[in-house]
């Protein structure tokens, strides 16, 4: 029998069992991702190892270096099924954790619906708007009482407000004159610049960079043509 049949099969003779919690079945999908993440790392790290094996072999054993790199292909082809497995799964885990949500929620929503039904049980509309315009004419008496005291005295306390202004600005202008006073100069120094500058340091010539220039290019070309040798 195939694996696929053994699974089905399986899946017939669980359906006699307990239906999994949310929760249980969020901690399976969980270990799920987190044993496929490591299944990532492990063929990640095949895969560079399998290039620098291509890279080492080149062009001196052709043939090591091509199954090495067919090997490269398959083990990408792998990661990247797990990557979709990865995806289907974290969009189950996340849909799942949503349903649970949402069902906590509406029945948390229902006990506090039936908690608010029994407290207005005991309620009176009719005693609620008597307290309420109690309550509205108080606040009214209360505002009458602080206005009242709020109310200003004439205690001779009128003054132009031009004359403070300028008064204020005379202050101001006191307080900067005597800032600008206490300030101090820096002293210029007595000691002389030197007359002749000094020596530049030694710059290379032109015909020793030039050459330095030309060897660096040889090497690039050299780099270059052993690149396309190796990738033919």
């Amino acid at each position: 029998m195939s694996k696929l049949g053994r699974f089905f099969k399986r899946g017939d003779s669980s359906k006699g069992k307990a239906v999994p919690s949310p929760q249980e079945a969020l901690a399976r999908l969980r270990e799920t991702e987190e044993i496929l993440g490591k299944k990532q790392e492990y063929l990640e790290t095949r895969i560079q190892k399998e290039l620098a094996l291509a890279k080492k072999h080149g062009t001196q054993n052709k043939r090591a270096a091509l199954q090495a790199l067919k090997r490269k292909k398959r083990l990408e082809k792998h990661l990247t099924q797990i990557d979709g497995t990865l995806s289907t799964i974290e969009f189950q885990r996340e849909a799942l954790e949503n349903s649970h949500t949402n069902t906590e929620v509406l029945r948390n929503m229902g006990f506090a619906a039936k908690a608010m039904k029994a407290v207005h049980e005991n309620m009176d509309i009719n005693k609620i708007d008597d307290l309420m315009q109690e309550i509205t004419e108080q606040q009214d008496i209360a505002q009458e009482i602080s206005e009242a005291f709020s109310q200003r005295v004439g205690f001779g306390d009128d003054f132009d407000e031009d004359e403070l202004m300028a008064e204020l600005e005379e202050l101001e202008q006191e307080e900067l004159n005597k800032k600008m006073t206490n300030i101090r100069l820096p002293n210029v120094p007595s000691t002389s610049l030197p007359s002749h500058p000094g020596r530049l340091p030694n710059v290379p010539s032109t015909s020793h960079r030039s050459r330095a220039a030309s060897s660096r290019r040889k090497e690039d070309e050299d780099d270059i043509k052993q690149l396309a040798a190796w990738a033919s």
